[in-house]
């Protein structure tokens, strides 16, 4: 658990400092990794996701809206559906927040065996509580690996 403490620390201090300049904290980093992966992605998805009250996602969303990182739409089908969208600045912003994430990413898996990478998928993959594992394939994290379960 203490490697995991640690490689979460510095996987995320990099983009800490960046959103505090911005005012803005983890959740919103949150917001905008799901809205920029999924483009028009529903509040309430969002919500399913992130397994977080309305009330506290009202909050990050709103600063994020106010500042022009994200946009909302309203739904084609249901007109009560609140889609959202990343903004080219919002698009802008993720991409430096995940730059020095990916390449630390990157690089550790870079210095790995040929099937260490799908190992450590699989590793990640088994850490997500099972009921979320059809979230993962929804959002395309689970393309070409096969399950540790299934081996």
């Amino acid at each position: 658990m203490g490697l995991f403490f640690f490689a979460y620390r510095d996987f995320t201090g990099d983009a800490d400092a960046l959103l505090e300049r911005q005012g803005f904290g983890r959740a919103h980093h949150r917001v905008l990794y799901f809205v920029n992966l999924r483009p028009g992605m529903p509040v309430a998805d969002l919500l399913d996701i992130l397994k977080i009250t309305k009330q506290s996602l009202a909050r990050v969303l709103r600063q994020l809206l106010d500042n022009g990182y994200v946009e909302q739409k309203t739904g084609h089908s249901d007109r009560r559906q609140r889609l959202l969208f990343a903004t080219d600045k919002g698009r802008t912003f993720f991409a430096t927040l995940s730059a020095t994430q990916a390449s630390r990413i990157d690089a550790a898996i870079g210095a790995l065996p040929p099937e260490g990478a799908r190992m450590v998928r699989q590793f990640l993959v088994a850490m997500v509580d099972p009921s979320d594992h059809a979230v993962l394939d929804r959002l395309s994290l689970t393309i070409n690996l096969q399950s540790p379960l299934t081996k």
